[in-house]
């Protein structure tokens, strides 16, 4: 199971976010932080922001913050909001053309598996992965990517 580069991006950035609940931040700055690209970033906070995560502030001085407490932010809510498709094998897309449907038992197993990949990110919200204190280059938080899409890069 593999979480996408957006939901990675969007757990980043409303980390980082949560890290500066004093002031708007802006996507330059995220970007700056993790070392991403600002357009897919852009992407990502216009995600987070229709599925209510984040409030945005247009304009000079604008910026983004968090839409509630970070204690009220349920990761496995996130990440369905992020994730477009939890198809894992063919047998759970439309348009199915297994010749095992309907005597294979392999299908419970590996929703069995996804469930449980969602549950653990459901028994946790935004508070309990953010460390204490602010700053969120200062404190090592660029280390590790959450997912490993390509090569981590070292803070």
């Amino acid at each position: 199971m593999r979480l996408t580069m957006m939901t990675d991006y969007a757990m980043r950035l409303l980390m980082y976010v949560a890290r500066h609940p004093d002031r708007l931040c802006t996507i330059a700055e995220v970007a700056r932080a993790y070392d991403i690209s600002e357009a897919h970033l852009m992407k990502v906070t216009h995600q987070l922001g229709l599925n209510g995560w984040i409030e945005t502030v247009r304009g000079k001085g604008g910026g983004m913050r968090l839409a509630h407490p970070p204690e009220k932010i349920n990761l496995g809510a996130v990440v369905r909001s992020m994730e477009s498709d939890f198809q894992l094998t063919e047998c759970f897309g439309t348009g199915n053309q297994c010749s095992l449907t309907g005597s294979c038992r392999l299908t419970g197993i590996v929703d069995e598996a996804l469930q449980g990949f969602l549950r653990a990110f459901d028994a946790h919200t935004l508070a309990d992965i953010v460390p204490p204190g602010s700053g969120g280059e200062a404190s090592g938080m660029r280390a590790r990517p959450l997912t490993r899409m390509g090569k981590a890069r070292a803070a």
